[in-house]
């Protein structure tokens, strides 16, 4: 057994580490570290929503999940595009259920290897540049790109198609988001009429309401109207109103919209109860616009 120089016996483990020792706990830092980076910046969202109490929720079905208010800008992103794609919600239910467990539908600019993103897309797997991915548009099209190629994914559980797409060491690990997903999907998709509300401060600045043209534009893929602070959106398609209005809500704390009008029912931004519901008001002539999106 080794002695120490003044002759005491060492223990094993207060020997010096071997260089395979070392490597393993420089490995086990380096590890921890991008653990803990991920960790922090995914729950910063959350952190803020505590803080400052802002929250989004969804309902439908008699069911209510809530949102930090960017999950919820991402969630609507990400459902809009299926809209404007033509797809079935149940396209929507599988993209937001694969971002809850890859990213929490956060944007994410780092992760295993070089994963990155909402869907957490590797550019060495070749799903697009850094910057392209980080793009949440251009990853959530990739997504459904794939998605569509999947044979026969809307009867297949969402495990399963969320899994032929990304081919995770975890694929089974997409089926407990699954009843959030469904019900966000239904609301955002505008299937469901009036669910989608969110609590918010105030705007800091003023949005820009060619800035939420061009959203909408690149999101569903329809044309909005600009006059003043105001966009308009007209269509005599109900529920793509819906999917309009409840995205101008959830998408609120990016492009500061203030109040939404869908037919006759009104969502005002606010910290208290009332900004969490649609309140009717009197209803627009026959030549109004089907969503007004009123901004600071």
């Amino acid at each position: 057994m080794p002695r120490t120089p003044k002759g005491a016996l060492t223990l094993a483990e207060e020997g010096p580490p071997s260089a395979r020792r070392r490597r393993f706990a420089v490995l086990l830092v380096l590890a921890l570290v991008a653990v803990l980076g991920t960790a922090a910046y995914v729950g910063i969202g959350h952190l803020r929503a505590i803080v400052t109490g802002e929250q989004c929720r969804v309902t439908a079905a008699g069911s209510t999940f809530q949102w930090a208010p960017d999950q919820a800008s991402n969630a609507a992103a990400i459902t809009a595009i299926a809209v404007q794609r033509d797809l079935p919600p149940r396209a929507a239910t599988i993209a937001i259920a694969t971002a809850m467990q890859e990213s929490k539908v956060r944007n994410v600019r780092f992760g295993d290897r070089d994963s990155l993103g909402l869907f957490q897309q590797r550019p060495s797997q070749g799903w697009g540049t850094p910057e392209q991915i980080l793009n949440p548009e251009y990853s959530t099209n990739k997504f459904y790109d794939a998605l569509v190629e999947v044979d026969g994914y809307t009867e297949m559980d969402i495990a399963e198609a969320a899994q032929a797409v990304q081919r995770s060491a975890a694929g089974e690990a997409y089926a407990q988001h699954e009843p959030q997903a469904r019900v966000t999907a239904s609301v955002l998709s505008g299937q469901t009429h009036a669910g989608a509300v969110c609590a918010l401060k105030d705007p800091e600045d003023a949005g820009d309401p060619e800035r939420v043209a061009a959203l909408l534009e690149q999101d569903f893929g329809v044309s909005a109207d600009v006059d003043g602070s105001t966009v308009v959106v007209r269509t005599d398609d109900d529920d793509l109103a819906w999917a309009v209005g409840s995205w101008a809500v959830a998408r609120a704390t990016d492009t500061g919209a203030v109040r939404v009008v869908v037919g006759d029912r009104e969502w005002q931004r606010a910290m208290a109860d009332s900004a969490l519901e649609w309140r009717t008001v009197d209803a627009p002539g026959a030549d109004a616009p089907a969503v007004t999106i009123h901004l600071a």
